[in-house]
């Protein structure tokens, strides 16, 4: 059985590589197949798929198609225009906002909310928005592991060591994860910079947009006070922060319908909501958790343990760039709750502070989705709003940008946590 799964699972992941339009139906189609098989028992589909991610995006997306049609995308567009000489520093500038929203809101919720200004200033512009939304998918990415509300990796960290919102900028008495992502992230821009070097297309101010509606932006708004405030709050279902998002998109669909009479743009939001993407992540649950439920994940932990020993700089480096590896591959949500644990068993095997292995796991499995265009959920949002706009992206598209962003920055991460907390 184990065997069956690990060939099911590389010949899948092998077909969303080389065949992007159809991801969707694969996953599907592979979850089905292990489902049939039992080697995910049928009992556990449910429970295996992340529905506190399928939510938010839910909800997410259509309180973002609310933001769109309010027209306040269009407004932060021109803003934009007006304040960079030209296409790179725009390409930047949106990356830049987007890890600003994304150290506190969803990864996913980041490109949500940014991805409509980028389309907006390549539409003014006539130029494809694909390198665009890539950029800002892995700076979300990479902010996402800044604080305690950034990624559900995060919080899944923070709920296994009892960590606070603050522990994630001082931890023990240490510089934590925010400034370590930052310092990352300082270099990674750099490398942005540098690819783009050539995009020198004048960006020129144009007559400003005006914003029809701003309860949308409001929503928004809250969205990201209740996220952060969720965070504190002990004993909340899993599912709290979809949970938010959805009553939130409610709200605004419930206000359109009754105060606004605008049936249209319910009607809008509501085929905004890009299913197929939510199709592909329960699939890529599904076929994750049925490997993890075989043992696969488990023994190649226990491998690369065997090999490093009780040193722990070689156990550390076997952490971070395996999960970087793994994480390009699997989704990254699923792999950290796993090993999460392992880790804690590590830590107790070859003795001392298991913090920097901790920290470790979550730099390289939280920036290593960054690696391919099916890493990370935020990626998979990305790819799907161009999609949806017509754009087909293909591998190497996505690998241009988000290989070299992505070794920048797990390694400035790499060094500066093992200098700090080894």
């Amino acid at each position: 059985m184990k065997t069956t799964a690990i060939v099911l699972f590389i010949l899948t992941y092998v077909l969303l590589l080389s065949l992007p339009k159809h991801r969707a139906k694969i996953a599907m189609a592979t979850a089905t197949i292990f489902v049939v098989l039992g080697i995910l028992p049928f009992s556990k589909v449910f429970t295996t798929v992340d529905w506190n991610v399928i939510l938010m995006i839910a909800g997410t997306m259509g309180l973002v198609s609310l933001f769109i049609d309010s027209k306040m995308p269009s407004l932060l567009a021109d803003f934009i225009i007006a304040k960079t000489p030209n296409m790179k520093w725009a390409i930047v500038s949106l990356s830049l906002f987007a890890g600003i929203i994304s150290a506190f809101v969803d990864n996913v919720a980041t490109v949500l909310m940014v991805a409509p200004v980028a389309l907006t200033i390549c539409k003014k512009l006539k130029i494809s928005p694909v390198p665009s939304i890539i950029s800002i998918a892995v700076a979300s990415n990479l902010q996402g592991a800044a604080t305690l509300v950034g990624d559900t990796t995060s919080i899944l960290l923070g709920g296994h060591l009892d960590m606070n919102f603050f522990d994630f900028f001082v931890y023990h008495g240490k510089p934590s994860l925010f400034f370590i992502v930052q310092i990352g992230a300082i270099a990674s821009t750099m490398m942005l910079l540098w690819l783009f070097r050539k995009e020198k297309q004048p960006v020129t101010s144009i007559e400003r947009t005006v914003v029809s509606d701003f309860f949308p932006t409001v929503l928004l708004i809250l969205m990201i006070i209740l996220l952060i405030t969720a965070s504190f709050i002990p004993n909340t279902p899993k599912t709290i922060n979809g949970i938010i998002c959805v009553v939130l998109f409610v709200i605004g669909i419930v206000r359109a319908l009754l105060v606004k009479k605008d049936n249209q743009t319910v009607v809008n939001a509501i085929k905004e909501i890009d299913y197929v993407t939510l199709l592909l992540l329960s699939g890529l649950f599904i076929v994750v958790g049925g490997i993890t439920e075989v043992g696969v994940i488990e023994d190649i932990a226990a491998l690369f343990v065997k090999i490093a020993g009780d040193n722990l700089f070689v156990v550390y480096t076997l952490i971070v760039w395996f999960s970087v590896l793994v994480s390009a591959f699997i989704d990254n949500i699923i792999y950290t709750a796993t090993m999460l644990p392992v880790i804690g068993g590590i830590g107790a095997l070859i003795g001392g502070d298991p913090t920097v292995l901790y920290f470790g796991l979550i730099i390289g499995a939280t920036l290593g989705g960054n690696l391919t265009p099916i890493g990370a959920s935020a990626n998979i949002a990305g790819i799907g709003i161009l999609t949806k706009q017509g754009y087909e992206v293909k591998t190497k598209d996505f690998t241009s940008i988000g290989v070299p962003f992505t070794l920048i920055a797990v390694t400035t991460g790499y060094i500066l946590t093992w200098f700090i907390f080894a």
